[in-house]
């Protein structure tokens, strides 16, 4: 499958409009929708039903937000079987998790946490990594996390995640605005992050609207997803295409919920910059719904 449309996290209020969407004459066949996994942690019932539904009519993607990767001693096994089983179930073209940590002494914290760039850390990761593939038996992408504090490390975040996708044979998920925020937050350098990138391994591009901190408005920028994409970040997106190729582009909102009808309008702006885009011979290739990194 080689895809690169833009689309949606779905939320539950909007999933009957998803699905009217599909019975148009004129519907738009770039667009998809991407799901958090452990929202779907369940038995049965309407939301599974839902989901089917989404499956049977636009790609669907699963969006992990809880195994913790950096920490794999938690990544406990009835996580990971709910996780396959829902693989196996709706078979979605991507999978993706977070190269962060959540959970320490037994402790969870609801937290997407940047790791120490160390080689202990890459370690740990790699291990999270290879656990989570080879309990669903594919490649994910990991996405960038968002950093607020600066820290001296053995490596440059981007280096220490590609050194990551090389050890596990994973994608690398951009999370864009995660990229905007740290650079402002820490001082990163954009320019030399994405140098240090290889184009084949990303897989997918995150965007969404952050927040400003009342406390420290002059300096620190909060991934909220709760606010439109700022017009900086639509800048770094449209060069982060220029730059690698058309990639399957997201757009997050996970708070101040607006209508479907806002959601698909910022969406289709999203699917307008990826249109000026030229393919480029450096795309992922999804075939049989796998993330083939030659």
């Amino acid at each position: 499958m080689d895809f690169s449309g833009a689309g949606i996290n779905l939320k539950p209020q909007h999933y009957d409009e998803a699905i009217q969407l599909s019975d148009l004459e004129n519907k738009d066949e770039s667009v998809w929708f991407e799901v958090h996994t452990e929202n779907y942690f369940v038995k049965g019932g309407p939301r599974l039903s839902y989901l089917q539904k989404i499956r049977e009519r636009f790609p669907l993607s699963f969006h992990g937000v809880g195994a913790s990767l950096g920490n794999p001693s938690l990544l406990t096994l009835p996580h990971l079987k709910q996780v396959a089983q829902l693989v196996k179930q709706f078979d979605p073209f991507l999978v993706s998790e977070h190269a962060t940590w959540s959970s320490s002494q037994s402790t969870y914290f609801a937290d997407l946490l940047p790791l120490p760039r160390t080689q202990t850390a890459l370690a740990s990761l790699c291990q999270g990594i290879e656990q989570y593939q080879e309990a669903i038996g594919r490649p994910i992408l990991i996405e960038n996390p968002t950093n607020y504090l600066d820290f001296v490390a053995d490596m440059d975040e981007a280096d220490f995640l590609m050194e990551a996708l090389k050890r596990t044979g994973s994608g690398l998920l951009l999370d864009v605005n995660n990229l905007y925020l740290s650079s402002k937050n820490t001082g990163m350098n954009l320019d030399a992050y994405l140098d240090a990138l290889e184009g084949e391994r990303i897989g997918e591009i995150h965007i969404a609207g952050f927040a400003i901190d009342e406390n420290f408005p002059e300096r620190l920028l909060i991934d909220s997803h709760g606010s439109p994409v700022a017009e900086d970040v639509w800048q770094l997106l449209e060069q982060v295409l220029a730059r690698f190729g058309p990639k399957p582009v997201l757009l997050e909102r996970d708070d101040n919920i607006p209508s479907f009808a806002d959601l698909m309008f910022e969406r289709n702006k999203a699917q307008s910059y990826l249109e000026r885009i030229p393919s480029k011979n450096n795309q992922v290739q999804l075939k049989h719904h796998e993330v083939i990194l030659d």
